[in-house]
């Protein structure tokens, strides 16, 4: 099948990549999105995302016209969605299962349904419950009732449906996008098949095809797995503290058995994936997934241990001082190092604890952000690094930013307080000590 436009519904952090990796081969693509401050960025040239290599595609695309951004779809050979899917809690029972929004999914085939005709490819790279893929192939049916869809018609269908999860980390998106193995799940063996010429078009690694429900369940599985083993290093490092081991050094040590292999713990799991995915999974089948559950009970109380543990080493410093008005800075606010990504960071939620802890005596560094989340902006504000260094007697490492590992370990810092709840600075110099005698 020869493609000469497609349509991507959604230009976040998944979306816009994808949409210049395919200009970036030739492909005129339509980039629609309902939030306007994106399209007007980008229409200017500029890069409404931090990523590596963004700014330069940007160019590329928009000054050759290879991407359009529109605030609706135009009529194209394919459409692919990559909006978001969020989960909701139920306020009125505090313990209830969340459950996957597929709204925004439900409104790009809205979108998209008006200017389908025969022949057209549609594939959903939403992380989605099991089934979703069924599920717009029946609402594509209920708005266009002349056109046959898969679910119902199978090979004799109008309409090509196919789910296409993505296996990215910001920071290293065009990289992987590119190189990483791709998943191809059609409703039908022709929507994979054609689905996974449009992907070979930017895509090196393999495709690999497979029926839609098992791509849906695959995404999930992936990112439960992860989510169940940094649980597992989370609870490890608990039990460490409370036997006064040294975590790293326990972990370093195990590791060293040819079978095992620990993650390093952290403050806890935040993003778009991992934080949200499993619950996916626990929503449809709750009495099979105690292990899941599990996992995502531990690494969501996470966040307030290391809050527990920041407030003794606060208190136990404003003890030594009684008389002095400390000052104190969070360094780190994204979900991972080096990235400007918010999206279900467990040190938003630290942080806005602290804020309303301490209130008036917190600051906080965030060198991949303009702006501080509404939550935190009346409790708190943004300041550099160097205004850091410079002004404040604490220091709380929260995320592990290259340009905070690079400095805060030097000498100089030896008067201030450094409160490194998850030993991100004691890992560091730990490895490379050891890296160093072998």
């Amino acid at each position: 099948m020869n493609f000469n436009q497609i349509c991507v519904i959604g230009l976040g952090y998944i979306g816009l990549p994808t949409s210049l990796l395919f200009a970036k081969n030739g492909l005129k693509v339509i980039g629609v999105d309902t939030n306007q401050s994106i399209l007007n960025t980008l229409s200017l040239g500029l890069p409404p995302i931090q990523e590596y290599g963004i700014e330069n595609l940007i160019e590329h695309a928009i000054s050759k016209q290879l991407l359009v951004p529109r605030s609706k779809p135009e009529s194209s050979d394919a459409f692919i969605i990559a909006v978001p899917t969020p989960f909701v809690y139920d306020s009125s029972n505090p313990s209830s299962i969340p459950s996957p929004d597929i709204s925004f999914i439900y409104a790009a085939c809205n979108s998209i349904a008006p200017v389908l005709k025969k022949g057209d490819l549609v594939i959903l790279e939403s992380t989605s419950p099991v089934g979703t893929s069924d599920l717009i192939s029946k609402q594509l049916e209920k708005l266009r009732p002349d056109l046959k869809l898969p679910h119902s018609h199978s090979e004799a269908s109008d309409i090509f449906i196919a789910y296409c999860p993505e296996r990215v980390i910001p920071g290293n998106i065009f990289q992987e996008l590119v190189f990483n193995d791709r998943i191809i799940g059609g409703i039908t063996p022709a929507s994979a098949e054609i689905a996974t010429s449009l992907y070979k078009l930017f895509v090196r690694g393999r495709c690999i095809s497979t029926d839609s429900k098992t791509a849906e369940l695959c995404k999930l599985a992936e990112n439960a797995y992860r989510d169940v083993n940094i649980g597992f290093a989370n609870e490890l490092s608990i039990v460490a503290s409370e036997y006064g081991i040294n975590a790293n050094e326990l972990i370093h040590i195990s590791n060293l058995h040819p079978r095992v292999n620990i993650l390093q713990p952290g403050i806890g799991v935040g993003g778009h994936c991992i934080a949200v995915d499993p619950w996916f999974i626990v929503k449809d089948f709750p009495d099979q997934t105690p292990i899941i559950q599990a996992a995502r009970k531990t690494n969501d109380l996470r966040p307030k241990w290391i809050s527990s543990k920041i407030r003794t080493a606060i208190d136990s410093f404003a003890a030594k001082s009684p008389h002095k008005e400390i000052s104190i800075c969070i360094l780190g606010l994204s979900y991972k190092p080096d990235v400007d990504d918010l999206r279900e960071s467990p040190a938003v939620l630290i942080a806005k604890e602290l804020c309303n802890i301490f209130a008036g005596k917190i600051s906080i560094a965030e060198p991949f952000v303009s702006k501080l989340p509404d939550e935190l902006c009346s409790t708190s504000n943004l300041i550099n690094f160097e205004e850091a260094l410079n002004s404040c007697d604490i220091l709380v490492l929260l995320v592990p930013h290259k340009l905070f590992l690079d400095e805060i370990s030097k000498e100089s810092l030896e008067s201030k307080c450094i409160i490194d709840p998850a030993n991100f600075l004691l890992s560091k110099t730990f490895y490379d000590e050891k890296s160093q005698r072998h």
